[in-house]
């Protein structure tokens, strides 16, 4: 390993661990940041130049972005995983065949969900009951932005390969650089071309796919064993096997989740076009308030996955413990700034009162549930980076998709209320938590932690034998 690369990749089995966390997770976070920027400008720009509708429209869409977007979130989980842990252990051979067998699957399924998207967003629309006179301008904006999600997975896919080997700074370059993109087009498109929803999804779109190739360029000028050789793409059916192991049911989950959402979004619709650009702007800035939370979870992932394949239990365990209190504690003081700064937040989306006072509401009632989320994120990345990725997700689509839609199609028959619809969010957190805590504090994946390696060692005898 060159010492320029060594800065680039972190050795997690090792250094004080609050500060390894800090320091990965800081430009993963602001990483993070820029990529909720690509949809958060194209509803800033269509609410300050186009209509509520076309607001509305994109704010709505979300819920079914995420669902697919979702899917390769879980999976990249499951790679960086098996890569995280090859990387631990010293496996140069076994990261190669990792990362090959990522890209390649990446390549696969993205061009599979591409032709899926593309056909199910209007079926989808109609799912969630998306009036009249939002509808076009929704289609419009999913089928464009599905025809270009490659870019948005290859990236995705890519920058979890670097943090998996503890590199988290190269991926924030790349998106600082195509979230200005993106605004640049943005504006070029709707203020100049007057384009309005179709110029938005078309900003992203190119911004994803520039973001894409610049991390594949990185990858495949890397000295380290994460290199990715374009002429040695290979899918390993061993490798694969193993990341669906661990990322199909954090997929699952994901997925299965968000398509929960695109249900709770249709609770949301009865209300209108005010309330779905509420709706709307409150979940972006929604989004903001939690990337703290989820880029320390993602760096206890790694961080549990490298000291797992260093065979460091008791480190990884702290990691786990200083990985709650550090997301507890930056969550909490942005929701004190969230409330406090709320309508000026809401007034960058829309100037009409109706909209501000909706976003209002769901800030007010949900926000303050947030440092719950940090129990039920923290802890399931930590199970995933040991491996254990069942369990989450099954406590995660109990949580979030069973209780929540049991909670709105049982509650909805005696009230209608938005408010109602709204606390369905932060219930399925408090359960969810609950259930995450319990488990590990008393499974026993640590068990299985040790009869891995145990088997490891014996195989590893009867080869040396």
């Amino acid at each position: 390993m060159n010492k320029e690369s060594a800065t680039r990749s972190r050795d997690m089995t090792q250094g004080i661990i609050w500060k390894q966390l800090v320091t990965f997770a800081l430009p993963l976070m602001l990483g993070n940041l820029f990529q909720q920027m690509y949809n958060t400008v194209d509803s800033i720009v269509v609410g300050q130049f186009v209509s509520t509708e076309a607001l509305a429209a994109v704010g709505s869409t979300s819920s079914i972005t995420n669902m697919l977007v979702g899917f390769f979130m879980g999976l990249s989980v499951g790679a960086g995983v098996v890569i995280s842990q090859r990387f631990g252990a010293k496996d140069d051979e076994g990261v190669h065949r990792a990362v090959h067998t990522t890209v390649g699957m990446t390549i696969a399924i993205g061009l599979i969900f591409t032709v899926v998207g593309v056909t199910m967003a209007p079926i989808m629309l109609r799912l969630m009951k998306t009036p009249a006179d939002v509808f076009p301008a929704a289609k419009t904006y999913l089928q464009i932005y599905f025809a270009g999600i490659s870019g948005l997975v290859l990236y995705n896919m890519g920058s979890g390969i670097l943090r998996a080997v503890g590199d988290s700074r190269r991926p924030l370059y790349f998106l600082v650089f195509c979230s200005v993109i993106n605004t640049v087009l943005d504006l070029v498109f709707v203020l100049v071309l007057h384009m309005g929803v179709e110029g938005v999804a078309y900003a992203t779109v190119l911004a994803q796919f520039l973001s894409a190739g610049l991390i594949l360029l990185v990858l495949s000028r890397s000295e380290e064993n994460y290199r990715f050789i374009p002429q040695k793409l290979r899918i390993y059916p061993t490798v694969l096997k193993n990341i669906f192991n661990i990322g199909l049911p954090s997929a699952l989950q994901r997925t299965l989740t968000a398509f929960s959402n695109v249900f709770v979004q249709g609770y949301v619709n009865d209300f209108g076009a005010d309330c779905m650009a509420g709706w709307g702007c409150y979940h972006r800035l929604d989004q903001f308030i939690l990337l703290p939370m989820q880029s320390v979870t993602m760096g206890g992932t790694t961080f549990v996955g490298q000291n797992i394949g260093a065979r460091n239990l008791k480190r990884a365990e702290k990691g786990v413990s200083t990985a709650i209190w550090l997301s507890v504690g930056v969550t909490a003081a942005l929701i004190a700034l969230l409330n406090l700064f709320c309508m000026p937040a809401l007034r960058i989306f829309s100037e009409k009162t109706g909209v501000l006072e909706y976003g209002r509401l769901f800030i007010r009632l949900n926000s303050p549930f947030y440092v719950i989320c940090c129990l039920n994120q923290v802890y399931s990345g930590a199970l995933r980076g040991a491996g254990d990725s069942k369990a989450p997700m099954a406590m995660m689509l109990f949580s979030f998709v069973f209780f929540r839609q049991i909670y709105l199609y049982v509650g909805s028959l005696f009230i209608h209320d938005v408010r109602f619809v709204a606390l369905g969010y932060p219930l399925g957190w408090l359960v969810c938590s609950v259930l995450q805590y319990l488990y590990y504090k008393k499974s026993h994946w640590r068990q299985r932690c040790m009869a891995q390696w145990a088997q490891e060692d014996a195989a590893g005898r009867q080869t040396t034998a």
